[in-house]
C-alpha cells in the first residue's frame, strides 16, 4: 500500500507493544551486569503498555491524533532510562506527523527521523551502542533509502532490516557488551516493537501472549498494589474538553478542588483539550455528573476497590510473612491537600525501597517515599501523583537511581508551568540520603539546590548483591549465586561465596584516611545473627569512624553502604 492512515497505525502501534510484552523476558535476560534487577524489557514493556491502553478504544482515522494520543500515553507511564527514551522516540514521530491524516512512505521516514533528534536530544549525554543508536542508524537507513513512489511496506522493511543490523553492531561500539557477549537490552526491545508493528503491517497482528500474563502477574501487581490504600471506587476516565458552545469552560484550579472534596488520591493531567482524571471515590456518579459539564468522555474505567481488598484478603490470610512493602509506606504519605489549603514553600520526594530505608528518610523530613528502585522503576506518572500530592510551590526530587533520573525530569517538564521542580541527580541510595541531609527550610531554593548537589560527590557508594549468571566484567570473573561487591552502581570489584566477606571487602575498598562516617543498610535477606556480626566487626575493625548500621530490609541488595 502507498498510505496508511491511523486506523492502521493504531493496530501496528498495539501489535508493536504485544510482541514487545510477550518478550519482555527475553530482553530483561540481556542485562550486562550479573545482578537481580535487568529490567530494561520490564520498563520498555510497561511504558509500551501504557500507550496501548490509550488507543485502544479509539477510533480516529487520522494517524497524527493517533500517535500523537499514544506518545502522550508512553510519558506518563514511562519508566527507566529505556522507556523514557522510548517515549521521545514516539513523542518524536507525533510531532513529524502533525496534522497529517494519512502518511506516504517518504513522510513515515521524515517522521521516524523526527523520532530520532527527539530522542538524542532528550539525553543529556547520549552514549552509542544503545536503543539511541538502532533508532538513529535505522531511520537514517531508510531517510537515505526511501523514494515518493515506495510502499509503506517496502519502506518499514528497510527500517527494520537495518534495526537489526544495527543491533548485532552495538557490541562493536560499547566493550561492554562485546566482553559479556551480548548486544544491547534497549535496543532489543526497540526491535521487538518495530517486528510487532511490521507484522501488524503484512495484516499478521500480533496478541498477548497468555502465558506471559500468568508470569508477569506478580511484577504488574507491584504497580497495582499502589492504587488500593482507600476503599470505595478507584475512578478513572479521560475527556476532551469542549466545545465552550455546549460546554462549560474548563479551569483546572477549580475543577481540581470539586473532585478534591469528593475523594482522595487525585490526579488531574491536562494536555491541550484532553483531561485524565484518577480519584478514589465512594460516589464515583458524582464525579462523572461534574465533569461531564465540561466535556465528553473517552474512557472510563470504575473499580469496586472494596470488592478487591477482600479478595485479597481471603487469598492470602493463611499466608505468613512479615513483608512490608514499600508501597504501604508510600500509601501512608499525605493525600492531596485539601481545598484551599496554602502551598507549602518546600517538599522533597525520594525515591526507595525497603521498609528500613523508608524510615531513615523519613527521619531526614522527606515528604513523599515513591515506591520503586532497581527491580520497579518508578513511572513519569508515579513523580507527577508525588508531586501533586506534596502541595508545595518548590519539590526536590531525589531518584536515588541512574536509571529514574530522567523519568523525575520528564515529570518536571510535565509541570513546568505550575510547580518549582528540581531533580537532584542522585544515582545510589546513600546520595540521597546526604543530599537530604543538606536540606535546610530556612535557605533559599538556589542555596539549597546548590548544597544537595554538591553533597553527591561527598559520599562514596556500594552495594552487594547476587549474582544471576557467570560472568566476566572488566577482567573480573563472576559465578552464579555468588555475591558482588560492587562500587558506585557498576564496578564490580570482586565476587565472594559469602555475602559478609563481599562487604568486608567492598568496605575496605571504599574507606581512605579522609573517611569518617560508615553507613550500611542491611536487606531484607539479612538475619539477626548476620546483623549482630556486621555491627560488631565494622565497630571493631573502625573505631576511629563513626559506624551507623542499620535495618534497611531492601530487596535486591544484602548491603548497601556510603563512606564519607
Amino acid at each position: 500500500m502507498k498510505q496508511i492512515n491511523g486506523e492502521i497505525f493504531k493496530t501496528m502501534l498495539i501489535s508493536g507493544a504485544n510482541h514487545l510484552y510477550n518478550n519482555y523476558p527475553e530482553v530483561d535476560a540481556l542485562n550486562v551486569f550479573p545482578v537481580p534487577d535487568g529490567d530494561t524489557g520490564m520498563n520498555m514493556n510497561l511504558t509500551m503498555q501504557s500507550g496501548a491502553k490509550e488507543i485502544s478504544n479509539r477510533n480516529d482515522t487520522d494517524i497524527y491524533t493517533i500517535t500523537k494520543v499514544f506518545s502522550r500515553g508512553l510519558l506518563m507511564g514511562a519508566r527507566g532510562n529505556s522507556g523514557v527514551i522510548t517515549s521521545q522516540i514516539f513523542r518524536g514521530i507525533a510531532e513529524g506527523l502533525k496534522d497529517k491524516k494519512t502518511v506516504d512512505a517518504l513522510e513515515l521516514s521524515e517522521a521516524f527521523v523526527s523520532g530520532k533528534n527527539v530522542a538524542y536530544k532528550a539525553v543529556i549525554k547520549p552514549v552509542e551502542g544503545t536503543i539511541l543508536t538502532v533508532i538513529r542508524e535505522a531511520s537514517d537507513e531508510l531517510s537515505h533509502r526511501v523514494t515518493k513512489d515506495m510502499t509503506i511496506e517496502e519502506a518499514f522493511s528497510i527500517l527494520l532490516t537495518e534495526a537489526r543490523e544495527s543491533l548485532k553492531r552495538t557490541p562493536n561500539l560499547l566493550p561492554v557488551l562485546k566482553e559479556v557477549g551480548v548486544v544491547d537490552s534497549g535496543g532489543a526491545g526497540l526491535v521487538k516493537i518495530l517486528e510487532g508493528m511490521n507484522s501488524a503491517l503484512h495484516g499478521e497482528f500480533i496478541d498477548k501472549n497468555e502465558a506471559t500474563v500468568v508470569e508477569t502477574k506478580g511484577a504488574a501487581q507491584v504497580a497495582a498494589d499502589d492504587e488500593y490504600e482507600e476503599f470505595g471506587y478507584c475512578t478513572e476516565f479521560i475527556m476532551r474538553l469542549g466545545p465552550d458552545s455546549v460546554k462549560k469552560v474548563f479551569q483546572k484550579n477549580r475543577f481540581t478542588s470539586v473532585l478534591n472534596s469528593h475523594g482522595n488520591s487525585l490526579v488531574v493531567v491536562q494536555d491541550d483539550d484532553i483531561v485524565k482524571v484518577h480519584v478514589h471515590t465512594m460516589n464515583p456518579g458524582n464525579i462523572l455528573s461534574y465533569a461531564q459539564n465540561f466535556g465528553e468522555f473517552i474512557k472510563i474505567k470504575i473499580e469496586n476497590m472494596t470488592e478487591q481488598h477482600n479478595e485479597i484478603i481471603f487469598n492470602e490470610q493463611n499466608k505468613n510473612s512479615n513483608e512490608k512493602s514499600a508501597a504501604a509506606k508510600l500509601n501512608n504519605a499525605p493525600l492531596s491537600a485539601p481545598k484551599n489549603k496554602p502551598l507549602k514553600e518546600y517538599a522533597l520526594i525520594a525515591t526507595s525501597s525497603g521498609e528500613g530505608v523508608d524510615e531513615y528518610f523519613n527521619e531526614l523530613n522527606v515528604d513523599y517515599i515513591v515506591s520503586g528502585g532497581q527491580t520497579m522503576n518508578p513511572s513519569t506518572q508515579d513523580f507527577l501523583t508525588a508531586i501533586e500530592k506534596v502541595n508545595a510551590k518548590n519539590v526536590f526530587i531525589l531518584p536515588n537511581n541512574g536509571n529514574i533520573i530522567l523519568a523525575a525530569n520528564q515529570a518536571k517538564d510535565v509541570l513546568a508551568d505550575k510547580v518549582n521542580v528540581i531533580v537532584i541527580p542522585s544515582k545510589t541510595i546513600m546520595q540521597g540520603i546526604v543530599s537530604a541531609m543538606n536540606f535546610s527550610n530556612d535557605f533559599d531554593v538556589e542555596t539549597n539546590t546548590a548544597n544537595m548537589t554538591e553533597a553527591l560527590s561527598s559520599v562514596k557508594s556500594g552495594a552487594v548483591t547476587f549474582a544471576i549468571k557467570d560472568s566476566e566484567i572488566n577482567g573480573v570473573s563472576v559465578h552464579k549465586d555468588e555475591f558482588m561487591a560492587i562500587k558506585e552502581s557498576k564496578d564490580i570489584i570482586a565476587s565472594y561465596d559469602s555475602k559478609i566477606v563481599a562487604l568486608k571487602e567492598l568496605v575496605k575498598s571504599l574507606i581512605d584516611e579522609d573517611s569518617s562516617i560508615l553507613t550500611i543498610l542491611t536487606g531484607e535477606d539479612i538475619t539477626e545473627e548476620e546483623f549482630n556480626e556486621v555491627s560488631e566487626y565494622f565497630n571493631e575493625t573502625y573505631k576511629d569512624i563513626d559506624c551507623d548500621i542499620r535495618s534497611g530490609k531492601q530487596p535486591v541488595y544484602s548491603f548497601i553502604v556510603g563512606v564519607e
